[in-house]
């Protein structure tokens, strides 16, 4: 079956599942597809850059393999055939792995991260790496050895961070499925930032044991895709024990289908949920707030006992930034004398921090860390969900440092952290499952987020929540102007 250019660009914005159906009633094949999909990303890359490395001939010779194997009538699984990205930090077996930095430029894993092994043994293919900042250290996409990621909504704006790449490619349509990674937010950042689905789990759920500390780690794993249900499908295939990881150990495994179709709506009635328009910040941009009130609004609609509160907490971005900075001190201090002038600044300055604090300072941070997760666990003993806006300001310039404060509503508001995205970090401290879905978009054409946080291992109920969002305010169908 010949396609022609429109139809390719269709292809390339179907979702995984509806693809998924395609491919198996043989009414499309994994080499059209594939060969859609490189298409696109050969006229888009130079333009948004969301790859660091782009695997054609090995995902293509995937693709003949596994149109070969439809043929045949072999039995497949549920991803036969559709592409897949991942964030370069982590691994995949024998294609580069470089941290966004000039320190591993050329370093090639002899093994897959668990995610990467588990979704090719779910018959995915991968197209590629997608760009992040140098370690993943900032919430905007730029580093040393690749340059500047640019959102698809508008070319001067940032996708957002850590997972920039994933979700630029996502967004426009490079790619169905991408793996982010998410130390204080950097799957919903982007997410939100580029219009497109972004889930955190709780922590462990999807294993990450080349996590530098799996004790003390503040990273997550999970899907970005353009829909709730590709979201759900891809974090099935993900998550799952690994002995590797101490967190993963003893948890459920589960289905989540059920958790995103039907009328999910109907199925949310009586929840209580908890809207929170700031979480200790001042300042949210005035638009962003008048679109997320709106937005969280449907879920009155739902029957759902909405009510303004949040947990009763200070927020805890200077023991974040001891976790944080010293861990990055301790995995790259000792590469600082060869490489210190080829590491991005902000990086360089987190370092630096990081070196200062003592061992004191770092076990009352994870203390007082343990104190944050029981006040946010016994905040979800009176409420079912927490929803806020995912950021307080749309996508930043490309070019704005990241050691810079921003600005909202006029006024410099503080840190980027502090005031851009005081809503996600927290999570990463407590382990939380949240999600971040398309609610609105701003009179620039900017996608605005909301966020939808849940207790620990409740993915299924985050997940039927968005879902029941999106079938309300439906967003895929809506792309960027590239």
């Amino acid at each position: 079956m010949e396609t022609n250019e429109m139809d390719q660009i269709d292809l390339c914005f179907t979702s995984a599942t509806q693809l998924a159906r395609l491919i198996q009633r043989r009414e499309i094949s994994p080499v059209e597809l594939m060969e859609a999909v490189f298409s696109r990303i050969e006229r888009l890359q130079p333009q948004i850059n969301a790859f660091s490395t782009v695997c054609t001939d090995k995902a293509l010779e995937a693709s003949r393999k596994a149109e070969s194997e439809i043929v045949r009538g072999k039995s497949v699984g549920p991803l036969h055939g559709i592409p897949f990205s991942v964030k370069d930090l982590l691994w995949t077996k024998g294609i580069r792995t470089t941290f966004g930095s000039y320190i591993f430029e050329n370093h090639i894993p002899d093994e897959d991260a668990p995610c990467v092994q588990r979704l090719k043994e779910a018959g995915g293919i991968l197209i590629g790496k997608t760009t992040t900042p140098e370690f993943g250290h900032k919430a905007i996409t730029d580093s040393p050895l690749f340059g500047i990621t640019r959102n698809p909504w508008n070319l001067d704006r940032t996708p957002g961070g850590s997972s920039g790449g994933a979700a630029a490619l996502v967004a426009a349509g490079l790619g169905p499925l991408a793996i982010g990674t998410d130390g204080g937010g950097s799957i919903r950042i982007p997410a939100s930032c580029s219009g497109i689905v972004g889930l955190k789990p709780t922590l462990g759920r999807i294993p990450h044991p080349q996590s530098f500390d799996v004790f003390g780690t503040l990273a997550h794993i999970g899907p970005m895709t353009r829909t709730v249900a590709d979201a759900a499908l891809m974090f099935e295939v993900m998550a799952g024990p690994e002995v590797t990881d101490p967190y993963s150990y003893g948890l459920p495994e589960e289905t989540y289908g059920s958790s995103v179709t039907g009328e999910v709506g109907e199925s949310l009635k009586g929840r209580k949920i908890a809207w929170s328009p700031t979480l200790g910040n001042t300042e949210v941009d005035s638009e962003v707030l008048k679109l997320t009130e709106g937005a969280v609004q449907v879920f009155a609609e739902f029957g759902c006992e909405l009510e303004e509160a949040r947990p009763h907490f200070d927020l805890p971005e200077q023991h974040y930034l001891v976790i944080f900075h010293s861990s990055l001190a301790a995995r790259l201090g000792p590469y600082l004398e060869r490489f210190g002038d080829r590491i991005d600044p902000s990086l360089l300055d987190a370092i630096e921090r990081g070196s200062q604090y003592s061992a004191v300072d770092l076990q009352r941070a994870h203390n007082l860390r343990t104190q944050f997760f029981q006040t946010v666990q016994q905040f979800f003993n009176r409420f079912n969900l927490l929803i806020t806006p995912t950021m307080s300001a749309p996508a930043l310039p490309v070019t704005h440092n990241a050691l810079e404060p921003v600005a909202i509503n006029g006024k410099i508001a503080g840190s980027m952290r502090g005031a851009w995205y005081p809503y996600t970090y927290p999570f990463n401290m407590a382990g939380n499952p949240a999600i971040s879905i398309p609610c609105a978009w701003t009179r620039e054409n900017l996608p605005v987020g909301l966020q939808i946080v849940g207790p620990w291992l409740a993915e299924g109920s985050v997940l039927q929540a968005a879902a029941a969002f999106e079938l309300a305010r439906p967003w895929a169908g809506r792309r960027p102007p590239l």
